[in-house]
């Protein structure tokens, strides 16, 4: 990159995320340079006794559950769960939902090959080289997220693999030296396996496989980890702060909570919900919104909460109004954008594959294990069916007898989340959903006046995903840019400027959107001024009709000063069966009829995976394009 490129870039990244990020990054980036992560974090492993073992049994916090005392239905008929298991069992793990890989160690990229050397500083680690591929297909398997299927699989066929849960950990510990490798790179990844750690200690609590120098080693293990999650939290605050500082201020309160018996617990503690309260209350909004636009990483915050707001509850240190007014605002706003037929919520937004703490048979696309299990800690109702999604309450919250008041959907028809620019209608089984709104942090996606909709559960216009952090430019110019929306692109030209990987420049601050009914019509009216490198004055304007009752709606474009010579371009993102059984038709702003073009696209439902798929473009060299959407039935 050339001085004034990199001049140009520095200068768009300190007005858009502020000037005190900038000296963050550039004072940590020069701590990396100089040696001094290193002698932050020693490669020296902690190596004493914190706790007998019989006293850790006795005298230990209270956790979701007494191992001793489950109370859930045991379920045999889990055919899915027996073959998971028999996987693992195999030397097989799960990746992102998707993939099965054998993989016997901790340092190999499974897409790649590339082994990273477990021997060197975490610091000196490249998590974008491209060599390597996404270091995420390497921390997925660090995580244990495993660890609940062998911990499910002894509950419901009352089985033990604790032999094998504790081999994986030790393991785990003697291959990942301390502070050295990829998998002490990332402080939230380190929180997540430590909090999966925990809960496995706690069901195998009694367990005979458990011995004093197994509790000891893991106990020094946890302790070491969370060290370095308390000293590094500062980089997640100020320069990531997301769910990232959300899920590492939850594994300080939960660690601090649960092990009293290490050094600095009660600061942990302290320091773990102080933060975790504060980052609730600026990352969600009051509508219930969350600051990433992101439905997954939305989820991943539910969990979060489910885990802070419940095991606070059980020792006696209730998190404060804030936290909970946020996790019931979260509920409301995600169970309006949610189908009632399979608990799917759109695929928008950055999707990491992550399900921090599978806990059921439902598939990963099901928002509901998640969404019921939090919902039961605050005493609400979400109105689900009854299915297979409830087992996750059960094991965090219990069977609780306690009345639960129903959430009340106030928006019966249609309903705007003004904060973020979420508009949503919802008629007889189909739910209608755009999104346009201001970024006031960091955006991941250009993707403003994406519409989604689906009919009874199937998402017949849909996004095309995520598919990899770490992936080739054009792809990642395709999953992250307006190409891979059903909304406009002025010819190939994105919203906003790419910038490097997660870097967009010219951001969009004049945004708006509202829903309304006007007789049998229901309606959603957006706009927003983007596309600044292309022209100034730009702006999109998208009107969406929906008929009540009937599947039909009709989308108007109206791309305002675009630069002439330029086309306008109408894309849609359908599912395999779309042409089958809906008709879609355009026309310019006279009435003339505009051609279907099929380009290839890509479709992503799961991290890591991606199918090809149709792409269907109308373009208009003029300022409208007005596009019909109706059944053939």
């Amino acid at each position: 990159m050339k001085l004034r490129e990199y001049l140009h870039l520095l200068w768009h990244i300190g007005r858009q995320m502020g000037w005190r990020y900038v000296l963050f990054r550039a004072g940590y980036w020069l701590q990396g340079k100089t040696g001094i992560l290193r002698l932050r974090f020693p490669q020296k492993a902690t190596d004493r006794s914190f706790a007998s073992l019989h006293d850790w049994r006795e005298t230990g916090s209270v956790f979701f559950f007494d191992p001793e005392k489950l109370e859930m239905r045991r379920n045999s008929p889990l055919k899915q769960l027996r073959w998971r298991v028999d996987q693992i069992k195999a030397g097989r793990f799960r990746y992102f939902s998707g993939q099965w890989f054998q993989i016997s160690d901790w340092h190999t990229n499974p897409l790649t090959g590339f082994v990273y050397d477990r021997r060197e500083h975490w610091s000196g680690i490249n998590d974008f080289s491209r060599e390597a591929g996404d270091i995420k297909f390497v921390w997925e398997k660090s995580r244990f997220t495993f660890l609940y299927d062998l911990i499910r699989y002894d509950f419901h066929f009352s089985d033990d693999q604790s032999a094998q849960v504790f081999d994986l950990i030790t393991d785990w510990i003697d291959k990942n030296p301390v502070n050295c490798g990829p998998n002490w790179k990332c402080s939230q990844e380190i929180s997540l396996r430590v909090l999966n750690w925990v809960f496995a200690l706690h069901y195998y609590r009694f367990s005979a496989t458990l011995s004093q120098p197994l509790l000891d080693k893991m106990f020094c293990s946890i302790y070491d980890q969370m060290r370095h999650v308390a000293a590094n939290i500062r980089f997640s605050e100020i320069a990531v702060r997301n769910n990232h500082v959300l899920t590492e201020a939850l594994g300080l309160y939960v660690v601090g909570l649960m092990f009293p018996q290490f050094p600095g617990s009660s600061k942990w503690r302290a320091r773990g919900k102080s933060l975790f309260e504060t980052e609730i209350a600026s990352q969600i909004s009051a509508d219930g919104t969350y600051i990433q636009f992101s439905m997954n990483y939305h989820r991943v915050v539910i969990q979060l909460l489910t885990w802070g707001i419940r095991l606070a509850e059980l020792n006696d240190d209730p998190m404060p109004n804030a936290v909970h007014s946020g996790a019931k605002a979260s509920l409301e706003f995600l169970r309006v954008c949610q189908n009632n037929e399979n608990g799917h919520l759109p695929n928008y937004g950055h999707n990491d594959g992550a399900v921090f703490f599978p806990l059921s048979e439902c598939g990963f696309r099901d928002f509901r294990p998640q969404m019921a299990a939090l919902g039961n800690v605050l005493g609400i109702d979400l109105d689900y069916r009854k299915e297979n999604w409830s087992e996750e309450s059960e094991w965090l919250t219990g069977n609780r007898s306690r009345p639960a008041p129903r959430v009340k959907l106030s928006l019966l028809h249609e309903g705007s989340f003004s904060k973020d620019g979420y508009h949503i209608i919802l008629d007889v089984g189909t739910l209608t959903f755009l999104r346009c709104g201001n970024y006031y942090s960091r955006p991941f996606q250009a993707d403003l006046n994406h519409l989604d909709i689906w009919i009874n559960g199937r998402n017949i216009l849909r996004d095309a995903g995520t598919w990899l952090y770490n992936a080739d430019e054009e792809s990642i110019r395709y999953f992250s840019g307006t190409r891979s929306h059903n909304t406009v692109m002025i010819d190939h030209f994105d919203q906003m400027q790419k910038g490097n990987r997660f870097i967009w420049m010219h951001w969009i601050k004049e945004a708006k959107g509202e829903v309304g009914i006007a007789g049998d019509e229901l309606w959603i009216e957006a706009e927003f001024e983007g596309f600044r490198h292309v022209g100034k004055g730009i702006v999109h304007r998208r009107r969406v009709v929906k008929k009540k009752n009937r599947l039909h709606w009709l989308v108007e474009d109206d791309v305002l000063n675009a630069p002439k010579g330029m086309r306008i371009r109408q894309l849609w993102h359908p599912d395999e069966k779309f042409r089958e059984d809906f008709r879609i038709s355009s026309t310019d702003e006279n009435g003339n009829d505009l051609s279907m073009i099929i380009e290839k696209g890509w479709y992503s439902e799961n991290y890591g995976l991606k199918t090809e798929c149709n792409v269907l473009v109308f373009e208009n060299y003029g300022c409208c394009i007005r596009t019909l959407i109706e059944s053939k039935v």
